[in-house]
């Protein structure tokens, strides 16, 4: 589940390992790149931790964030 917090929607992802969790970063990669948002995100080992705002909008939450976190919630 996405929490919001700071102005952010924030949620971590765990997987199996490295190797699964560089895959979904790349596949969420595509996705930010398709929707010309992108995320801040941070990776050890099996974990990721992606935080999403809007920064032309002053670092808020918009719909271009739940479009984007809703999209990478059909990913995993």
């Amino acid at each position: 589940m996405w929490t919001e917090a700071d102005h952010s929607l924030k949620k971590t992802f765990k997987f199996k390992d490295f190797s699964e969790a560089f895959g979904f970063m790349t596949r969420v990669a595509l996705l930010a790149e398709q929707m010309n948002h992108h995320p801040t995100w941070t990776n050890t080992w099996n974990q990721v931790d992606i935080v999403l705002s809007t920064h032309d909008a002053g670092h808020t939450v918009t719909d271009k964030d739940r479009k984007l976190a809703a999209a990478i919630d059909k990913m995993v």
